[in-house]
């Protein structure tokens, strides 16, 4: 990440926030110029990260020790968030996990495709390390056929998914709203009387849902004098200095955001949004993003493992970029939002939620703010729109975190990674056009079989 301001409370945010696509431009080309290791060399493993009892001292990653989300720290750091800042579970309930049926295929490994803006075919496999996937997982019409890890990650293992978390506080409030519990059309002033004086208070909620909001805030991480800087004190869980009179909690720095533009009018991918969001689907529900989550989707779709959110300073957790889970129970979110809301013969919640999301948001506004590889694309419900031949969609995050579905391929793939450039933009030549290869090639086998 940038030197810029590395100090233990600006660290917290850089590691989890928003820094997206082209959105994350100015910090991608800072970073790349200084990436010198290759995934190999890079492995946490390799380099000896936290080995050790004790490890030795230039081996360890921790507090106070500000730059432990740092490339190649990064690396171990995505896999022990809990380790370094307080948590809140995402419980999966007592009863036993529902396994995934295997219907392994080695042969996507060979599987070919062309890099955006290149001219040599690249291999799936040669693609992982390119991207420094931690883990990967492939369902093909409800059946693991591919699946590996390596990095940090191993299958008992949990990973951070940055903004896919995004996603996740998106579905829940497309479940409310299917449900008729939030009235998308509401204001979220009227919602929270709290923010009534915000930028917030005349925005609705699916203005929230679709980032068009009119917000004075930036997360230019170049800029000292960006909001992100106000946004990130405010969140970090961490000892304040004394002399700091800003906001504490993820409550009061929104109550504080000031208006810019109109809502409505032009998409504008800001954390921000999702936590307010976030207070929404806990004042509207009577429970927080983690109790919602658990209850209504973790504990009933068959989880192995639980999850867990980063928090503030009182408890909240980040609805925007905090979860931390299991490469397979993302996986198993991803089926059930291909399933419209079935896992297991039960349904969880309507299809009417998942409709919604694959509809997409409004394109024109989604266009203007010029994402390269996504055109045509546009945000709903907190998921990517891509409206190619197939209606993939997808949760995206930071440094290669996805679920990708494409509903024509009846596939789902779920990647973990920690790739040294934060911008999406950086692995989507070789991402994007590798899953549609992966789809077209399990499409052509179904229709072998």
């Amino acid at each position: 990440m940038p030197p810029l301001r590395c100090h233990v409370t600006s660290v917290f945010t850089l590691m989890l926030s928003a820094v997206f696509l082209s959105g994350a431009a100015s910090v991608s080309a800072q970073q790349a110029s200084t990436v010198l290791l290759s995934a190999e060399d890079s492995d946490p493993n390799r380099l000896g990260w936290m080995q050790g009892f004790p490890p030795a001292p230039e081996r360890v990653i921790g507090q106070p020790d500000s730059n432990y989300f740092s490339f190649p720290k990064m690396r171990w750091t995505v896999c022990h968030f809990r380790e370094l800042l307080p948590t809140k579970q995402v419980s999966r309930g007592l009863g036993a996990p529902v396994p995934f049926s295997y219907a392994l295929d080695d042969a996507i490994n060979e599987v070919t495709f062309t890099p955006i803006d290149g001219s040599e075919p690249m291999t799936w496999q040669a693609s992982l390390n390119e991207n420094y996937t931690d883990g990967l997982l492939i369902l093909h019409q409800g059946q693991v056929v591919y699946e590996t890890y390596s990095g940090c990650l191993d299958e008992a293992g949990k990973h951070g998914a940055m903004s896919v978390t995004k996603s996740m506080t998106g579905l829940l409030g497309e479940i409310l709203v299917a449900e008729g519990a939030l009235d998308e059309q509401a204001l979220v002033g009227d919602i929270l009387p709290e923010l009534a004086d915000s930028a917030f208070g005349s925005a609705t909620v699916k203005q929230l849902l679709e980032m068009t909001t009119g917000l004075a805030y930036s997360e230019d991480y170049s800029d000292p004098n960006a909001e992100i800087w106000a946004y990130n004190a405010a969140a970090s869980p961490l000892p304040k200095p004394d002399d700091y009179t800003g906001p504490r909690t993820y409550y009061e720095y929104l109550a504080t955001v000031e208006p810019e533009g109109e809502h409505g009018q032009v998409f504008g991918y800001k954390t921000i949004n999702t936590d307010a969001l976030g207070w929404v689907i806990a004042r509207t529900a009577g429970e927080s993003v983690t109790s919602l989550l658990s209850s209504r989707i973790w504990q009933r779709m068959g989880a192995e493992q639980d999850g867990y959110f980063t928090v503030d300073s009182i408890g909240t957790p980040f609805a925007g970029g905090g979860l931390s889970a299991g490469l397979r129970d993302m996986a198993r979110i991803g089926q059930l939002v291909l399933n419209e809301g079935v896992m297991n013969g039960e349904r969880l919640f309507p299809a009417a939620a998942v409709e919604r999301i694959r509809q997409g948001g409004d394109r024109q506004a989604f266009a203007a703010a010029g994402y390269r590889y996504l055109p045509g694309g546009s945000y709903r419900g907190m998921w990517w729109s891509l409206h190619n031949e197939h209606g993939a969609f997808a949760a995206r995050g930071v440094h290669g975190q996805t679920i990708y579905i494409d509903p024509t391929a009846e596939m789902v793939i779920v990647r973990f990674a920690s790739h040294p450039v934060a911008g999406n933009a950086a692995n989507d030549p070789t991402s994007l056009p590798a899953y549609q290869a992966v789809a077209e090639y399990l499409m052509e086998q179904s229709a072998t079989r």
